[in-house]
């Protein structure tokens, strides 16, 4: 073990910075990270051996104690539900004779749940060791059985067992354009870094993130930012339940987004960029890296590009499982090797991003538009969408739909224009943005796809009426009190709070006061969390509820009162008892009823 910590350590340089490549270079060799090369990795890399302990316990895909030669992870997000996902999970503990969330008495096999796999257009799925499983049934089930009952290594699997389809269903603005790489670079060089930084002004670009902050002013103010380095960061990271866009990007439009990474770097004086890529998608790490390295050859990365004083180059970082690393402090510090714990902001990342220099994060969908942008110019991309949201918007369509998949439209096209083309019938509601976003009903359909109206990231679940508004909204809450860093106490308690109110409504032991409770609880996580996560954890529950108050009051439980007794004073002194307690003390000291 000493040795291969040591060839490991050396592979990486030594860096601290590469802690999650070498702690998931560990895993791979050993199933799970031992005691002995904890010790090992702190002592070569000259860190607390806490540091590297609390990597390894913040991020869900490394573990302290052995699993499986073969470790199924079986996703758990609303969509795979809805393909039956419960049955599959069960299927294969049957078959594999294992319990769910426990490895096999003789070390073979492992099964357990987690977060969304980013597959949601082809569930149920799952990952082995890490590879992706797509469209699980009993015969799929059986065929994997088998061959590790027989012990075969993954290598000689069918290839159809791992097949992910990009299942691009309509291509617009962006997806539709030839692109020949080199072009848009071509088009920087001859321009000037400066003209190209006007054009994707024109353009009007907002990060396609889902917080819609304008590109080229972020540009701008790193670019401005002296020091002796400047970083350009993608983030690939997208672990919001019911999004898969950038799977298919990375997938099929790599040139597009190491081209539109390369121009960032050139306008804001950029040598070193990373992709953050979700350890998800460790299926799509090869190809990206071989991608890479066409590129390098083609004098499209490295020194002096295409003949130009342009020096720039990318390297690929695997996350480990963290849905909070799509915020993008929290991204920076699992770069830094570090547990991707939010920063206090502001600093932005723009003045003090990665070993604290000025940092561009945008994500993928925003450098592939910039790549065109500088190749069409700022007036092609503005000619199509609204006046403040400029272009079309990528989409992943999953849930109650007849065809699943990718869709591209321009900013301002109406929610049902969208569930016409993708089969969506009998249709309750959508959930717009994943569980962080929004619910709407089926009165507003006529909404619009905007920045002005209904912003998104790209995640659309559509929703028909055999479903229940209160499982999709606890499946969601689950989803937060899970992925919660545990940072600040208010979102840390309060997500946990927030589920085991919702569960206590959803099983028919609530009370009306337990919904005003429940919606008071909310507004605290709201109002004091830390980050976007628990900013937005109790959207599933205040869309829902706004919307479907009637399906809250069904399951509450009948409570019959003496002649005479005061309801509503009685919860307006409870209400008047409540306000008197700072809010976050008061989240922090109590327990679930908190009122």
């Amino acid at each position: 073990m000493k040795q291969f910590v040591a060839s490991v350590l050396a592979e990486h340089g030594d860096q601290s910075t590469r802690l999650l490549a070498i702690l998931r270079a560990v895993q791979a060799r050993y199933q799970y990270i031992p005691a002995e090369a904890i010790a090992l990795i702190a002592e070569g890399l000259n860190i607390p051996r806490t540091q590297v302990l609390g990597v390894i316990e913040f991020y869900s895909f490394f573990h302290l104690t052995p699993q499986g030669q073969y470790e199924i992870l079986i996703s758990d997000s609303i969509t795979d539900h809805m393909l039956g996902k419960q049955a599959v999970i069960e299927y294969f503990a049957a078959q594999l004779k294992v319990e769910i969330g426990k490895v096999r008495a003789d070390g073979v096999v492992s099964l357990a749940n987690t977060s969304c796999t980013g597959l949601c257009d082809q569930g149920p799925a799952g990952l082995i060791n890490g590879l992706p499983l797509t469209q699980l049934d009993t015969a799929r089930i059986d065929q994997i059985v088998d061959l590790i009952e027989r012990r075969e290594p993954l290598s000689t699997w069918p290839k159809t067992l791992f097949a992910v389809e990009d299942n691009i269903k309509q291509a617009g603005l962006l997806l539709q354009q030839d692109f020949v790489p080199g072009a848009a670079l071509e088009a920087l060089i001859k321009r000037g870094a400066t003209a190209t930084l006007a054009e994707i002004d024109q353009s009007g670009l907002r990060g396609r993130g889902g917080a819609g902050f304008k590109t080229a002013m972020k540009w701008q103010f790193c670019a401005e930012e002296q020091a002796d380095q400047h970083y350009v960061v993608c983030n690939a990271d997208e672990g919001e339940p019911g999004t898969f866009k950038d799977r298919v990007l990375l997938n099929s439009y790599a040139d597009q987004v190491f081209e539109g990474m390369t121009i960032a770097a050139a306008i804001i004086g950029a040598t070193q960029g990373f992709l953050y890529l979700r350890g998800e998608y460790l299926f799509l790490y090869d190809a990206l890296q071989e991608t890479l390295e066409q590129r390098r050859q083609a004098s499209l990365l490295g020194d002096r590009i295409l003949g130009s004083d342009l020096c720039f180059d990318i390297e690929i970082c695997l996350g480990a499982g963290a849905y909070i690393c799509g915020e993008e402090s929290a991204l920076i510090e699992s770069l830094e090797g570090k547990m991707g714990i939010p920063r206090n902001r502001p600093p932005y990342p723009v003045t003090q991003g990665y070993l604290n220099k000025p940092t561009v994060v945008n994500n993928v969908e925003t450098f592939l538009a910039a790549a065109n942008i500088a190749l069409h110019g700022g007036a092609w991309f503005a000619a199509v969408g609204t006046a403040k949201s400029q272009g079309s918007k990528i989409l992943s369509i999953s849930g109650d739909v007849n065809a699943p998949g990718i869709y591209e439209y321009p900013f301002g096209t109406q929610i049902d224009t969208i569930l016409e083309a993708c089969g969506a019938e009998d249709v309750m509601g959508v959930q717009i943005g994943g569980p962080s976003g929004i619910f709407i009903s089926k009165d507003e359909f006529t909404r619009k796809l905007a920045f002005e109206d209904l912003a998104t990231g790209g995640s659309f679940i559509v929703f028909n009426h055999s479903r229940n508004v209160l499982d999709i909204a606890a499946n969601f809450t689950h989803f937060f009190a899970h992925e919660s860093c545990g940072f600040c106490t208010p979102c840390r308690v309060g997500t946990s709070l927030l589920k085991n109110q919702l569960d206590k409504i959803l099983l028919g032991h609530g009370s009306a006061g337990d919904v005003a409770a429940l919606e008071e609880l909310c507004q605290l996580v709201k109002n004091n969390s830390h980050c976007g996560l628990g900013q937005t954890a109790a959207n599933p529950i205040l869309s829902t509820l706004e919307r479907y108050p009637e399906v809250y009051q069904s399951r509450l439980k009948k409570i019959s009162y003496e002649p005479g007794f005061d309801l509503d004073g009685a919860l307006e002194t409870a209400r008047r008892m409540a306000q008197r307690n700072d809010p976050a003390a008061h989240l922090a000291q109590v327990g679930e009823d908190h009122v």
